[in-house]
């Protein structure tokens, strides 16, 4: 099956700092870095990625432990998957691309990717576009009934004693496709080809077990950075963009969830639950492109 990517986009495969990261590259023009979440790859962006690329240099890029993207071996803390770890991963590769400043754009774990990448390396990010999200820290401190029902998989994956790791890895393809199509609320519909890429890269064990410490890492030593970080607003220009369906539409005012983390905020919801890059690719795409553009 074909991966739904323009052949005008070439892969690479970065060393950052001895984690290999896989990425495509298209486009021309000011520099793009987009991430993508749980349980995707960079092919989430496969509708978008295009559009953007006739005005930027587009980067879509794997996050460690996700897709092609090299799987470190998860230690005591689960540091190797905290969200610094994982955005200095992308800052590396954007480095090694020739791009000392660039726009960042993150859906679900991306955004929360492109969140740190911000606050750590300020002075190389222009721009952050945060999708489907609230801050972690925020999501936390304001956790109940619903968050636990809606979010239950934050609670699950956090689970210690490799449990979520042997239930997901009895069938991984049914854990992807169920939870996604519990959570995907009209628009587009799913490729083909780009679910049977999730498929293939989260079947692997090291994937699973990678994106648990993911979400262990996001319980503990990610709230402590945050924590570290509460009285830090992100001092570019953010735009936060959210399926009207989804947990996140339902549940929060999302510009009033941000206002504390970012001093320039702008933003709207879309009309899909949580994939908007794959539900609302031609909205997605369109309000990116002027969010950049008029930042750049």
């Amino acid at each position: 099956m074909s991966i739904p990517l323009p052949s005008t986009f070439t892969y690479h495969s970065i060393d950052a700092d001895g984690v290999r990261i896989n990425c495509a590259v298209g486009g021309d023009g000011p520099p793009v870095l987009l991430l993508h979440g749980y349980p995707q790859t960079h092919l989430i962006w496969h509708h978008v990625a295009p559009e953007l690329a006739a005005d930027h240099t587009v980067v879509l890029a794997d996050l460690r432990g996700y897709g092609d993207s090299d799987k470190p071996r998860p230690g005591p803390g689960d540091h190797e998957y905290s969200k610094r770890a994982m955005a200095r991963d992308q800052l590396l590769v954007m480095r090694e691309l020739g791009f000392d400043r660039f726009s960042v754009a993150g859906h679900d774990r991306g955004g929360r990717v492109g969140h740190r990448l911000a606050l750590d390396a300020a002075e190389h990010v222009i721009a952050l576009a945060v999708l489907d999200i609230v801050p972690t820290r925020y999501a936390f401190a304001h956790a109940d009934k619903e968050f636990g029902l809606g979010y239950y998989h934050w609670f699950f994956l956090a689970a210690g004693g490799g449990i979520p790791e042997r239930l997901i890895g009895a069938d991984p393809e049914f854990w992807i496709t169920a939870r996604m199509s519990a959570r995907h609320h009209g628009g587009t519909p799913f490729d083909s080809g780009a679910m049977a890429e999730y498929v293939r890269c989260f079947a692997d064990p090291d994937a699973i077990a990678a994106s648990c410490a993911d979400y262990r890492a996001a319980a503990t030593i990610d709230l402590e950075h945050d924590n570290a970080d509460a009285d830090r607003a992100i001092e570019c220009p953010v735009l936060a963009l959210w399926g009207e369906h989804s947990f996140v539409g339902r549940n929060y005012d999302v510009l009033a969830a941000w206002r504390d983390y970012a001093s320039d905020l702008r933003g709207s919801a879309l009309p899909c639950d949580h994939y908007v890059p794959e539900e609302q690719p031609e909205q997605t795409a369109a309000l990116l492109r002027t969010f950049f553009a008029n930042q750049a």
